[in-house]
C-alpha cells in the first residue's frame, strides 16, 4: 500500500494562491501570483526532483490538474525527473464537473472521494502525491487521509489571497520528520499524520506569586 503525500507552497502568511505565475489563479482579484519563482535555486530544484522519483501516481484537483495537463505533456524528454514521472505515471483528478481528460493515463474520480483515494493508495506503489490542489487537500485532511506533509515555507508575506489551512479546517497533529533550508530561504518541513491535537495548560508552580 502507497502513502499519501501531499507538497505544498506557502507565504509567511498561510497564503497557498498561484505561487507559479500572474495567471495561474486571479480568482477573487488576487493580483500576486509568481510569488514563488525569485526563490528557485539549486537547492529547491534538488528537492522538488526527490520528491518525484518517490511517486507511484498522482492524485489533483481540477485546477491544478489543468494546469499541469497545459504544460507537461509538452516537455517530452523522459530524463526530465518531473515530466517523466507526471507523463508516464497514473494521475486522479477529483472533480464532480470535470468527465473528460486528453491527458494521458488520467482517471477521473467523482464518487465517494475516501472510498476512492483509499483504493487507489491501496494499489499504488510508492507515494500517491498530490501537489497544490488546496481545496482536494482539505478534503483529504478531513479524511485522515493525508500521511505525509511537506510544507514550504517561502520568506514573503502578501496580505491577501486563498490560504491552505482555512477557517474550519479539521484539527490535526504533526509529527516532525524533517526540515531543509534552502540558499534562498524556502524553509521546507515535512510532517507526518499523528491525529487529532492535545490541549492542556500551562499552571504556576505551588507558591508562585
Amino acid at each position: 500500500m502507497g502513502k499519501l503525500t501531499l507538497t505544498a507552497f506557502v507565504t509567511l502568511d498561510g497564503v497557498h494562491q498561484a505561487p507559479g505565475g500572474p495567471d495561474e489563479d486571479r480568482s477573487g482579484g488576487f493580483e500576486y501570483g509568481g510569488w514563488s519563482f525569485p526563490y528557485d535555486d539549486e537547492d529547491f530544484g534538488q528537492f522538488v526532483n526527490e520528491v518525484f522519483d518517490r511517486a507511484g501516481a498522482f492524485l489533483l484537483g481540477r485546477h491544478t490538474y489543468e494546469i499541469f495537463a497545459g504544460f507537461w505533456p509538452k516537455v517530452t524528454d523522459p530524463a526530465n525527473p518531473v515530466a517523466g514521472k507526471l507523463n508516464a505515471l497514473p494521475k486522479y483528478v477529483a472533480s464532480s464537473s470535470f468527465t473528460e481528460a486528453a491527458w494521458a493515463g488520467t482517471t477521473v474520480i467523482s464518487g465517494d472521494l475516501g472510498k476512492e483515494v483509499t483504493a487507489i493508495k491501496e494499489n499504488t506503489e510508492g507515494e500517491l502525491q498530490v501537489h497544490g490542489s488546496a481545496a482536494l487537500a482539505q478534503s483529504l485532511f478531513a479524511l485522515d487521509l493525508v500521511d505525509t506533509v511537506h510544507l514550504l515555507s517561502f520568506p514573503v508575506v502578501l496580505g491577501t489571497g486563498r490560504r491552505l489551512f482555512a477557517e474550519g479546517v479539521v484539527p490535526t497533529a504533526f509529527t516532525h520528520a524533517g526540515a531543509r533550508v534552502t540558499s534562498k530561504g524556502v524553509a521546507i518541513h515535512t510532517y507526518d499524520l499523528a491525529g487529532r491535537p492535545e490541549y492542556g495548560t500551562f499552571e504556576l508552580p505551588e507558591g508562585s506569586a
